[in-house]
């Protein structure tokens, strides 16, 4: 499958993604792929992500091999018992998940930022493109209640 072929391009940074749903959206073998993915440091706390990826007939038809587009969705909830570890806490927060989207100029990131006047995690799901930023986004939180970091 194409996902295979592009193995190489795809990129992960500090938290793995478990691949645990492929639904089918149409007969040119386009999908829509579900992951898990642990925050790696807040124990108890897992994202799904959903994004569209491009089959074998649309990328011939298209033309454009390398690329999926930027469209994703999160959710992210409490999994377990929250532990917070040492996470960065200024207003840019820190990035807990990348895959390629394209081989070398996209990317889907995830990226954390803590809310401590309501004592909440944000999760913050966007591409990154090297010359045109995108508008494409969604964003998920997790309130810790007593759990302080």
């Amino acid at each position: 499958m194409l996902r295979h072929a592009f193995a190489l391009a795809l990129v992960a940074t500090a938290a793995p993604a478990e691949q645990i749903g492929e639904v089918g959206v149409d007969w040119l073998g386009n999908d829509i792929i579900i992951e898990a993915v642990a925050d790696p440091d807040v124990k108890g706390v897992t994202c799904h992500i959903a994004y569209f990826e491009r089959g074998l007939i649309d990328r011939l038809q298209q033309g454009n091999w390398f690329e999926d587009p930027s469209n994703s969705s999160i959710a992210c909830g409490q999994t377990g018992p929250i532990a917070v570890g040492d996470i960065d806490r200024d207003e840019n927060g820190e990035e807990v998940f990348r895959t390629g989207r394209s081989i070398i100029f996209k990317s889907l990131v995830v990226r954390r930022v803590y809310d401590a006047t309501n004592n909440t995690l944000i999760y913050l799901a966007h591409a990154r493109e090297v010359q045109k930023g995108s508008a494409k986004m969604s964003i998920s939180t997790v309130p810790l209640g007593d759990v302080r970091p």
